[in-house]
């Protein structure tokens, strides 16, 4: 029974993932990364929520819950204690290969610039940089990745260019960077406090409405209305936490904490998602 329900959880994370590794790559983020963040969460959350009589959970007891090696988790709270919050595990392969274009005298022109490279067939081609610095990724997977995230173009000449430094596009990473915080963030919360057995305050309001039947042709209009609608919501709640901030200008700080309310639409456009309602 224990298994069944911890596949089930594990079945519906997976679901949750797949937007969330669309995004890690359009930024160029690799499981590595990633994996670093997710260990220090877990080495975290372990250390500071389930000590017993109020003190942090110890080492031993930490690699126990997380699988870690003691080894491991001492680094992960060392850095956690000094602050550090930086990833310190090596870049992408792509990553690695732009910043060696840049740096390395052999890929650079006589200005040193990034120099247009062929792919094969010179010295210091394109294949020659990818065989030193991209591991055991092939030349001809790199050169797709590297043209598909914008960060190379190929000329008719058959000459790789460097067109952006930075695997990373700054559009609208501002944005994403506030919603993870002040939209999903709240939102999984909000989940772990409805589904905590321990939990006996009254439930935090969380509701969905869906559908499974909408046909394609009215999702023009149905977007428009669900905005408006979400608009006119958001909208009310900002006008009552308002409200609720001027009660009490002067309070503590001490005593002030953290509220959310959140609103989204959502369509499916995953055809490999897979899951039933």
């Amino acid at each position: 029974m224990q298994q069944n329900l911890k596949q089930q959880v594990l079945s519906a994370f997976q679901l949750v993932m797949r937007p969330v590794v669309k995004i890690l790559f359009r930024y160029g983020i690799g499981y590595n990364e990633f994996a670093e963040v997710c260990k220090t969460a877990f080495v975290d959350v372990a250390t500071t929520e389930f000590g017993i009589r109020g003190r942090p959970t110890n080492t031993s007891r930490v690699a126990v819950m997380t699988g870690l090696t003691r080894k491991e988790v001492r680094r992960l709270r060392n850095k956690i204690d000094s602050g550090d919050q930086s990833i310190s595990v090596k870049t992408t392969p792509a990553a690695e290969i732009i910043h060696r274009w840049h740096a390395e005298d052999d890929f650079l022109d006589e200005h040193g610039r990034p120099a247009a490279l062929k792919y094969s067939g010179v010295e210091n081609s394109f294949s020659e940089l990818v065989r030193r610095f991209g591991g055991d990724v092939p030349p001809g997977a790199m050169r797709t990745e590297l043209k598909r995230v914008g960060s190379v173009e190929e000329g008719d000449d058959g000459l790789l260019t460097i067109v952006r430094r930075s695997l990373i596009s700054a559009d609208r990473t501002e944005a994403l960077v506030t919603s993870l915080v002040h939209s999903l963030y709240p939102l999984v919360s909000t989940l772990h406090a409805n589904s905590n057995p321990d939990e006996s305050r009254v439930p935090h309001g969380q509701f969905a409405a869906y559908s499974v039947n909408i046909d394609v042709k009215d999702l023009k209009r149905l977007r428009r209305v669900s905005y408006d609608r979400l608009s006119d919501m958001a909208e009310s709640f900002d006008d009552l936490f308002m409200a609720y901030e001027t009660l009490h200008d002067a309070q503590d700080d001490a005593r002030k904490t953290t509220v959310a309310v959140g609103f989204y639409y959502f369509e499916e456009n995953d055809p490999n998602a897979k899951y039933t309602w």
